[in-house]
This record gives C-alpha cells, sequence and structure tokens, in this order.
C-alpha cells in the first residue's frame, strides 16, 4: 500500500477506530462506577476487567507486526505505541484496584501478598517493566536513547510472558481462556524468532533457498 494515500486511513480511520475499541473497556467500567452498576461484586469486576484488557492490549501489540506484514499495510506499525500505553493504563488501573480495593493500601500486607502470591509476584513485575517503557514511549525518548530505546523495548516481550503466566496462574478452575492465551503468544513469538531460526513460514519448500 501507497504510504502517503494510506495516511488519512490511518490518521482518520484506523487510529480512532482502534482507540475506541480499546478504550470501550475503561468507558463501561467509568460508567458502571457513575451508575453503581457494576454488579454484586463491583470491586471483582474492576479488577477482572482491567487485568484482561491489559492482556488484550498485549496480545494486540504483539500482533500488529505480523499483521502489517500479512495486509502490506506499513503505517500500521503507527499504533503500537497507542496500543502499548492502553497495556501499561490497564496494568496500572489493575494494580490500583488491588491495592485500594483488596489491601487498602497496608504496605506489611501487601509486602507479603508480593512474597508469598508467586501470580501477584509476577504480575508487578511486569507492571514495574512496563514502567519504563510507557514513560518513553515518545519522539523524545527514541531521540535520546537511540539504539538503547529498542532494546528497552524488547522487554515488552517477557512482560508478555510474565502477564499470560500471571493470568494463567490465577485461574481456578476454567483453563480455557489462559491457554488460549498462551497460544496465541507461542504463535506470536515464534513468528518473530522466525529470522533467527532461519523458518519462512507459509512457504512451500520450492521458494525457499
Amino acid at each position: 500500500m501507497d504510504i502517503r494515500r494510506s495516511l488519512p486511513i490511518n490518521r482518520f480511520i484506523l487510529k480512532p477506530l482502534l482507540f475506541i475499541i480499546l478504550a470501550q473497556a475503561a468507558i463501561d467500567l467509568g460508567l458502571g462506577i457513575y451508575l453503581a452498576d457494576l454488579g454484586p461484586d463491583a470491586h471483582e469486576t474492576l479488577l477482572h476487567t482491567t487485568g484482561e484488557w491489559g492482556l488484550i492490549a498485549m496480545m494486540v501489540t504483539l500482533s500488529i507486526s505480523p499483521l502489517m506484514k500479512l495486509l502490506k499495510w506499513p503505517l500500521l506499525t503507527i499504533q503500537r505505541r497507542m496500543v502499548g500505553l492502553f497495556v501499561a493504563f490497564y496494568a496500572t488501573f489493575h494494580i490500583l484496584v488491588f491495592l485500594q480495593y483488596f489491601l487498602g493500601w497496608d504496605w506489611s500486607m501487601i509486602i507479603d501478598e508480593v512474597i508469598e502470591r508467586p501470580y501477584i509476584t509476577i504480575g508487578f513485575l511486569a507492571w514495574l517493566m512496563l514502567l519504563p517503557l510507557a514513560v518513553t514511549s515518545n519522539n523524545f525518548s527514541m531521540r535520546k536513547l537511540g539504539r538503547r530505546w529498542k532494546k528497552l523495548h524488547r522487554l515488552s516481550y517477557l512482560i508478555a510472558v510474565l502477564i499470560v503466566w500471571h493470568f494463567y496462574w490465577q485461574v481456578k478452575l476454567d483453563l480455557l481462556e489462559p491457554i488460549l492465551y498462551i497460544v496465541l503468544l507461542a504463535v506470536l513469538l515464534l513468528w518473530r524468532a522466525r529470522k533467527r531460526l532461519k523458518i519462512r513460514p507459509f512457504s512451500s519448500p520450492e521458494k525457499q533457498h
């Protein structure tokens, strides 16, 4: 796709549409809080929804490069920064809900939970690693950090693993959903590893050299 022709589509259609989709959960939660309509266990609803949408936003972030190649739409990569900020937004919302409504900002209890519950430990670690990525998701940081910027933002792969791991560990009964995320994450990471492994997916033996 011609880059000049795709700029208006990217700016006026794709970006607003993607923003609305990813912001929908936050809008629904905001309305639910305002109308006191989050169900019988509002705090659990807040915790679950923000955590799940942080995970969804992370999967969308990692899916952008494969989709860019598949659709031959190079400007799709511009959306990665915005989607990544949604990951940080929902993850921060998620941890604030947990600290406020489940631990009451009791720091001794917070420390105990982080140490004694492994799924909380890796979730908290993933959030800490997200913070520098969110702070440096701007052109100024890219210029200042240079090549180090790319190295820093490769942490997103490890963060994705930790988030999926966190989700898997905290699910007690129905494991289908976390397993689906594990499979999706494995596919996305293997797609990225194909060049190092010298594998060309979806190509026939005759086309490989």
